[in-house]
């Protein structure tokens, strides 16, 4: 027994002796694939980290992976407010649970979604918005990328704050609402703010409120919904996760990487011009966040009756 131990302990102490499989729960190119890929470029733990992009089902593919997967800090995944919070109550089935399948490692960043609005909407500010969804029940209709994305979830959280109503249209992904929002046949969309925030100052699209309970450094000069509707916040997330039963020598060592990496200026600058915040944490602070979120999300969903097709 003795032995077994030791050998254990001498297993955790040369961690990593071997690469390490990020796995990227969307396609490339999305916050979450330049976060693994940030961490992935400017880790320093003496192996390469490999990221793997397994897209599908909100996340739940590559979550699923993960969650079946050996505790031992050789398969790790970048999640998101969706894979572990949103999705456990929007889906019938869940592949994983998202907390008993996962130990926490850290929070990595969060994003404001950017409410925008088309230009021939006549409304500039919330109040008018809320004013004018009063005047005109179920008369306007919303735009996300998909059923329980957190661009569908907060119009959803948006409508059971306000007790007013709009239609959801959910699409294949963002590239196809845009030209329908700027065309008009959508009128407003709560959209991820490194794809919303450039449109708007080009003048496309009008911004109204950004969905943080802060305003972003990247948007000082737009409001957040808030200041208008008291309580109201939904952040996109993004953290790492390793699969349940890694031991706490692993986690600590990863934690401590992923604090260095994303206080590293350069990184920081990036997340920045992205118009992601680095959002630090300890492994238990993740933990207490994410219940926090899946009790806020689970009251959003039931309200809203979504449910994933």
């Amino acid at each position: 027994m003795g032995l077994m131990a030791s050998n254990a302990a001498m297993a955790q102490a040369a961690y990593p002796n071997k690469p390490i499989r990020l796995v990227v729960t969307f396609p490339t190119g999305g916050a979450p694939d330049i976060l693994a890929r940030l961490f992935s470029e400017k880790a320093q733990l003496g192996q390469p980290i490999v990221i793997d992009n397994k897209p599908g089902a909100g996340g739940n593919i590559g979550s699923d992976i993960v969650a079946k997967s050996a505790g031992d800090g050789y398969t790790l995944v970048m999640g998101t407010v969706g894979t572990h919070s949103i999705n456990g109550a929007l889906y019938e089935k869940m592949p994983y649970d998202m907390v008993k399948n996962f130990t926490p490692i850290s929070l990595i960043a969060s994003a404001p979604n950017l409410l925008v609005v088309n230009n021939d909407l006549p409304v500039k500010t919330v109040p008018e918005l809320i004013a004018y969804m009063k005047a005109n029940p179920n008369k306007l209709s919303f735009g996300s990328p998909g059923i329980g994305t957190s661009v569908h979830m907060s119009g959803e959280l948006f409508k059971s704050m306000t007790g007013t109503s709009m239609t959801h249209v959910p699409y294949k992904g963002r590239q196809f609402f845009i030209p329908d929002l700027i065309g008009g046949s959508i009128q407003l969309v709560f959209d991820n703010m490194p794809s919303a925030l450039p449109m708007a100052k080009e003048g496309k699209i009008r911004a109204i409120a950004q969905t943080t309970a802060k305003r972003s450094p990247a948007a000082p000069d737009i409001p957040t919904v808030a200041e208008s509707l008291p309580g109201f916040e939904a952040t996109t997330w993004f953290a790492m996760f390793a699969p349940a039963n890694t031991p706490k020598a692993v986690i600590d060592r990863l934690n401590a990487e992923a604090l260095r990496v994303f206080k590293l200026p350069e990184v920081a600058e990036r997340l920045k011009t992205l118009g992601l915040d680095p959002v630090l944490s300890s492994s238990e602070e993740l933990g207490k966040y994410q219940a926090s979120e899946i009790v806020k999300w689970a009251k959003v969903v039931k309200d809203s009756g979504a449910k994933a097709e």
